[in-house]
């Protein structure tokens, strides 16, 4: 494989940056640079790459298939002419470490929180019990500006790749994200308050089980109804399941603003539903059969009668895509969207800042664990 693949993506965007340090023009030394090929550290450079790779592909001959079985058939018939080695279970990955039992299976970051906290000199910080205090919010002028926002941007930046196998740290650090562009130091202790509580869990990880229902897709969907200072925005979450194990969540803020709580599930719904569309066609590529219909969880009344009722309202004319969208799948047999009690809604913890009893609570429902744990499950 090529050295620095993602150097060699070409970029469609317009993306500035500073000129790098030693190498400023001397008579352009106020001005900055448009890229035109990707770096490390921009969110569109593995995309950037994956086009510039494919096409490269396709160009000689190579058909592109949605079918794992195509690459297996493939590797099968390499390895009849080529000398191939297996290299059997994967144990680490891009700073992703896995333990296997006989129940299942172990993801963790510790080595690479490990690495984060010395890096960062927190190492010896005083621990918290959850990521940020209960019902926290940061708002766009709290604070005084930092005079250098790198160290912040570095920190938030590695901070991301984490939620990948900590998911109960997924919101608050979508919060920190909102102020890359003009961070201030009540974000910064936001976030060194983040590291406090990785530094306390740090052996914690994702369990994935062995067993179960992997014929069902169970999806929890929530929303945090203008709960940003600044905007009123409203902060959708939802969490998806194969049978008891977590495989996709998110935290984001939604693009509009919602006039009501209801709008503001409803859209969380539609978005929640089009990521579960999506994992049904990428688990049916990879050939597991997923006869029933999605079963959505939605903790509020008025959603979820929206999602099961064929007439129109006026309160649901505003949001007509959405509903629309939603209708369709339920019409179609593919989605069941039931209400379920707030108290046992999952996605919660990817909406808002929580109690530690509640976060521990929902925490364990995600099956984020320490490694600890699983040697006695």
């Amino acid at each position: 494989m090529s050295k620095m693949l993602l150097l060699h993506g070409y970029l469609t965007e317009e993306v500035y940056m500073r000129q790098p340090q030693d190498f400023v023009h001397p008579s352009f030394a106020h001005h900055i640079c448009r890229l035109r090929k990707a770096l490390y550290g921009l969110k569109q450079a593995p995309r950037a790459w994956f086009h510039g790779f494919s096409g490269f592909l396709l160009s000689h001959g190579f058909t592109q298939r949605n079918s794992s079985s195509t690459v297996s058939s493939f590797i099968s018939t390499l390895s009849h002419t080529f000398a191939m080695k297996d290299l059997g279970e994967i144990h680490y990955f891009l700073g992703i470490q896995t333990l296997h039992t006989s129940k299942g299976m172990f993801l963790s970051q510790q080595k690479y929180i490990s690495d984060l906290l010395r890096h960062f000199h927190l190492h010896t910080v005083k621990l918290v019990c959850a990521p940020l205090p209960s019902r926290t919010t940061l708002s766009l002028t709290d604070g005084e500006l930092l005079a250098d926002g790198t160290e912040y941007c570095s920190m938030v930046g590695a901070l991301q790749y984490l939620t990948i196998t900590r998911p109960n740290i997924t919101y608050a650090v979508h919060l920190v994200s909102q102020f890359m562009h003009a961070p201030r130091n009540t974000h910064l202790f936001a976030v060194k308050r983040i590291y406090r509580y990785l530094q306390g869990t740090i052996s914690d990880g994702l369990w994935l089980r062995k067993g179960g229902d992997t014929s069902l897709i169970v999806a929890y969907s929530d929303a945090d109804w203008a709960g940003c200072p600044d905007s009123c925005g409203s902060t959708t979450g939802y969490a998806i399941f194969l049978g008891d194990n977590l495989i996709s969540w998110r935290s984001k803020k939604q693009p509009t603003v919602s006039k009501s709580s209801t709008e503001a599930e409803y859209r969380a719904v539609a978005y929640t539903v089009q990521d579960t569309l999506f994992i049904r066609s990428l688990l049916t590529d990879m050939g597991f059969f997923l006869p029933k219909p999605v079963q959505l969880y939605c903790d509020n009344v008025s959603a979820s009668y929206l999602a099961v009722n064929p007439i129109q309202h006026d309160r649901s004319k505003h949001i007509k895509i959405d509903y629309y969208f939603v209708r369709e799948q339920v019409a179609h047999g593919d989605l069941i969207v039931k209400y379920i009690p707030t108290q046992f809604q999952l996605a919660d913890i990817f909406t808002k800042n929580l109690s530690s009893q509640r976060f521990e609570f929902l925490k364990s429902n995600l099956r984020v664990m320490s490694s600890a744990q699983i040697e006695g499950v």
